[in-house]
């Protein structure tokens, strides 16, 4: 593994699930590990439920955008975490994989969203753990 650590956080539309994770990565690291997200049929915009959860943490991701995943994304991170994507990612020998098995978010009220947001900071914190065991 490198030095600083590279997490691609994927699920279908990079609106909901891997921003919330991705946003939870930044600010648990405090920039210890390099951050992507992406999907494999980006979405329009971030799901609102999703950055007004987000809020609630005091972490801001309104600002991010939907993106599509790449094979380069994949092929540059240490760990891979999917979440809900099937088979749409590209596999490399080699790296770590995992596919956290999440509900996503979209169409869901804050109310619904606020337990998958807890779950995600809870799996983040767990893999931040393995990432970086001497700095937590």
């Amino acid at each position: 593994m490198t030095e600083k650590p590279t997490v691609l956080f994927v699920c279908i539309h990079n609106a909901g699930r891997s921003q919330m994770a991705a946003g939870y990565m930044r600010a648990l690291s405090g920039g210890a590990v390099d951050v992507l997200s992406g999907g494999s049929e980006p979405g329009d915009q971030i799901n609102p439920m999703a950055i007004a959860a987000m809020a609630e943490e005091g972490i801001d991701i309104s600002q991010a955008v939907p993106t599509l995943m790449t094979t380069e994304q994949v092929r540059e991170s240490d760990a891979v975490i999917t979440m809900g994507c099937g088979d749409v990612c590209p596999i490399f020998p080699g790296k770590r994989y995992e596919d956290w098995a999440l509900t996503d978010p979209k169409g869901k009220s804050l109310e619904e969203v606020r337990p998958i947001r807890d779950d995600i900071k809870a799996r983040v914190e767990a893999l931040l753990a393995e990432l970086l065991p001497a700095k937590v």
